[in-house]
């Protein structure tokens, strides 16, 4: 049952409101003084305060409230505070939602109007908790895999990330093989080089074969080598990717561009660990640790007949799916600082972070990369901006022009806000979320547009 704490020196405003709540399931305690309100804050936890703005017999300054509010917010910042007072003290009010204040009533307040405003106000506060958990949660865990596991520099804050370095860390010390599907640019070889780095092979090599860069005619060659005149211009023996890689890790970037003979080839080799290089007929005996990564749609070329279904179900024994960098937004602020890591005093202007955070990353983390250092060069000084970046959307001052009148013709106009107040009833919170706007910022508007609450 949610707790409301009611301070005020009126007994009998605090019984009908005790009153009130308790026939909305809302539990109620009372303090008649600033200072036994305080008290029972420093003892009980409660979801939301409401208090009035006058103690003193014969005082109406609103200055004792004002006290009392600045003290609730330097010991509980976050708990919402709603105040009670008379029109005749609404400027002292309203200076107070500007300093954090959620909302303010008149006395007499309206029954329907304060339960409303409670209700949303504590469900807002119950949400944002759950989130404070949430992102507690996820940063002890990720202080458990930083030192736990070898995470190669992985940088990254977004939950849909670590969810991944998280299961890669879990799957890497089994012995089998992992698929990782993500678009190109996504970061596919570091979560390869984060499970090789946890593995029962880590200290083996790791070695690296992107299937899509080269030639389908010599690509069996690069896997499993080649003897002397095995093929044109093959003047002696080499070695294959196979060979290199025994004891350590072999990861196979683009797996999907692997041409069918093969594809029959690495089978043979992820079920029995032998192999024979072109032109030789004895086999040779590897153990290698196989993880493969694509950005094709391998069911697709299954059907086709372009991917064989018996070599997907064999190297797709653990499947890791890394999104693109427009699906983890938290990360895109993160690593664009650790691209610039080599000039830490290059900062970020806050209309660059938005026109960051705004553009969709068709390249995901290597187009990132490339942006920042560009911006690195281009910055005119130790402030990049929207300009230094060269994002198509936002380049120039014209766009900041556009954005910025974009964004004022969006503000609502006088007859939009007194809309959605007589909508919610009069009820600032509702009327806010349904314009988009916080309740600071709603109050503000209303004061430049001389817009009384009805």
């Amino acid at each position: 049952m949610p707790t409301v704490l009611i301070i005020d020196d009126n007994a009998a405003v605090a019984v009908a409101l005790e009153v009130l709540f308790s026939l909305h399931d809302i539990e109620a305690l009372s303090a008649p003084s600033p200072e036994a309100g305080l008290a029972i804050l420093a003892q009980r936890s409660v979801d939301l305060v409401i208090q009035d703005m006058n103690f003193s017999a014969d005082t109406t300054s609103g200055e004792e409230g004002t006290t009392l509010f600045r003290a609730i917010r330097a010991r509980h910042p976050d708990l919402p505070v709603i105040l009670l007072t008379a029109w005749t003290h609404l400027d002292a009010a309203v200076d107070l939602i500007k300093g954090g204040a959620a909302d303010y009533l008149a006395k007499p307040w309206d029954d329907n109007k304060l339960i409303a405003t409670v209700n949303n106000l504590i469900e807002l506060g119950q949400s944002k908790r759950a989130l404070q958990q949430r992102v507690q949660a996820e940063l002890r865990e990720r202080r458990e895999l930083e030192r736990g596991y070898d995470l190669r520099g992985m940088v990254w804050q977004d939950p849909a990330t670590e969810r991944v370095v998280h299961l890669a860390c879990q799957v890497a010390r089994a012995d089998v093989p992992v698929l990782i599907i993500g678009a190109n640019g996504t970061g596919k070889e570091r979560i390869a080089e984060i499970i090789q780095a946890n593995s029962s092979v880590r200290n083996g090599p790791f070695v690296v074969l992107n299937c899509g860069a080269i030639p389908s005619e010599l690509i069996e060659a690069e896997l499993f080598g080649a003897d002397a005149g095995a093929y044109t211009g093959a003047a002696k023996a080499r070695e294959g990717k196979f060979e290199a890689a025994d004891g350590g890790t072999l990861f196979l970037d683009e797996i999907g561009n692997l041409p069918l003979a093969g594809q029959m080839k690495l089978l043979r080799v992820l079920e029995t660990g032998r192999f024979e290089r072109l032109g030789s007929n004895r086999e040779r005996q590897v153990k290698v640790r196989v993880i493969s990564a694509t950005n094709a749609d391998l069911h697709a070329m299954i059907k086709a007949g372009t991917f064989r279904e018996d070599l997907f179900y064999r190297l797709n024994v653990i499947e890791l799916r890394l999104p693109a960098l427009a699906a983890r937004p938290l990360d895109i602020l993160p690593l664009a600082m650790h691209f610039l890591g080599p000039q830490p005093q290059l900062q970020l202007h806050p209309d660059a972070q938005a026109a960051l955070l705004a553009h969709q990353w068709p390249g995901n983390v290597r187009e990132l990369k490339n942006v920042m250092m560009r911006a690195a060069l281009l910055a005119g000084g130790d402030i990049i901006r929207i300009a230094d970046l060269g994002l198509p959307a936002v380049s120039g001052s014209h766009a900041n022009g556009a954005g910025a009148a974009e964004e004022a013709s969006r503000e609502p106009d006088r007859d939009a806000i007194n809309l959605a107040l007589s909508r919610a009833g009069g009820v600032v919170a509702q009327a806010a979320a349904e314009l988009g706007l916080s309740r600071q910022a709603l109050y503000r508007r209303m004061e430049r547009l001389g817009i009384v609450r009805p």
